[in-house]
């Protein structure tokens, strides 16, 4: 069956089409689901999960065996924010962990509350809970929550107007989004360039700011 992005898991399979693996065993498996919703008191939950399993069991010097399927890492996040993509409220929680002392360190996910998800999050984020101030794997799950808030207030920064004479904010930022791909001559014609050619200095150093700091976007 073809592969088809748009359809029901049960009717796509487990897996995307790829070449046909070698004989191969199946050890680890990291789980990462990550949800938007709209709140009735008009704010915005983005609400992720991750957990690590094996396939064997192992000890760890604080939990003892761990059993195959039960979580070595097993972790929380939200984040409530604004239209204007601000956080107003964080919280985490360590449901499992290696060691005994892992969940001590979630209430200072709290310490996101007042950062503004765009330019930089990656920054801040790091400035805020990174290293010794956090869990690398909560940390890690912010980058990704970043770009599910954008997908999930779309509908609302698409009704927004936008500056007419700034190019695209997604213009050259990928191959579907290249400014002489045929998506981009479909979808703003005024700024369709011939394959090959060279950007302006100008979209250059945008260029190399979003690259310098990914950014999530209103991609589909």
């Amino acid at each position: 069956m073809p592969y088809r992005p748009d359809a029901p898991q049960h009717e796509r399979g487990a897996t995307v089409p790829l070449s046909p693996p070698s004989p191969r065993e199946k050890l680890h498996t990291r789980a990462i689901v990550i949800d938007g919703y709209r709140r009735e008191d008009g704010l915005f939950d983005i609400e992720a999960q991750l957990a690590d399993t094996k396939t064997y069991a192992f000890s760890t010097e604080d939990r003892g065996e761990v059993t195959p399927g039960v979580p070595l890492h097993g972790m929380l996040i939200r984040l409530t924010i604004d239209e204007d993509m601000t956080v107003v409220a964080a919280e985490a929680n360590t449901e499992y962990g290696p060691f005994a002392m892992c969940p001590a360190i979630t209430p200072n996910f709290a310490r996101l509350a007042g950062l503004r998800i765009g330019p930089g999050w990656t920054r801040k984020v790091k400035e805020v809970v990174g290293g010794v101030q956090g869990c690398t794997h909560l940390v890690e799950l912010l980058g990704p929550m970043a770009t599910v808030a954008f997908q999930t207030l779309i509908v609302v920064r698409r009704k927004r107007p936008a500056d007419p004479a700034a190019p695209p904010a997604l213009l050259n930022t990928c191959h579907a989004y290249a400014a002489d791909s045929p998506m981009v001559a479909r979808r703003w014609p005024e700024y369709v360039k011939a394959r090959g050619y060279s950007a302006g200095p100008d979209m250059k150093a945008a260029t190399a700011v979003r690259s310098a700091d990914p950014l999530p976007d209103d991609r589909e």
